[in-house]
């Protein structure tokens, strides 16, 4: 079955950089969009970027965009995102997804990784 594992997160300051890595197995990785999204404390989830199949194509979320860079590695089945200049509002857990923008939710995800951005 469906199994994403993600990994990385941690307590860290403004303007420190994390990267995340989502481990995927039990499905053909390379056919399937992916996403990250997260979860604030007491908050809905959040979309916050995807990438196609091919790793050519990327979106973002207007609150990530210019911090954040989303990848994959179709060889390892993996993917990763990562955070620059984080801020204390990117505090939240953060999931990988199976699945682009508009579809994400209807797909499979990882049990998360804790961010904490805190001075």
């Amino acid at each position: 079955q469906v199994q994403l594992v993600e990994s990385g997160g941690g307590v860290v300051q403004p303007g420190d950089s994390l990267r995340l890595s989502c481990a995927a197995s039990g499905f053909t990785f390379n056919t399937y969009a992916m996403s990250w999204v997260r979860q604030a404390p007491g908050k809905g989830l959040e979309w916050i970027s995807h990438i196609y199949s091919a790793g050519t194509t990327t979106k973002y979320s207007d609150s990530v965009k210019g911090r954040f860079t989303i990848s994959r590695d179709n060889a390892k089945n993996t993917l990763y995102l990562q955070m620059n200049s984080l801020k204390p509002e990117d505090t939240a857990v953060y999931f990988c997804a199976t699945g682009g923008q508009s579809n994400w939710y209807a797909g499979s995800r990882g049990l998360g990784t804790q961010v904490t951005v805190s001075s």
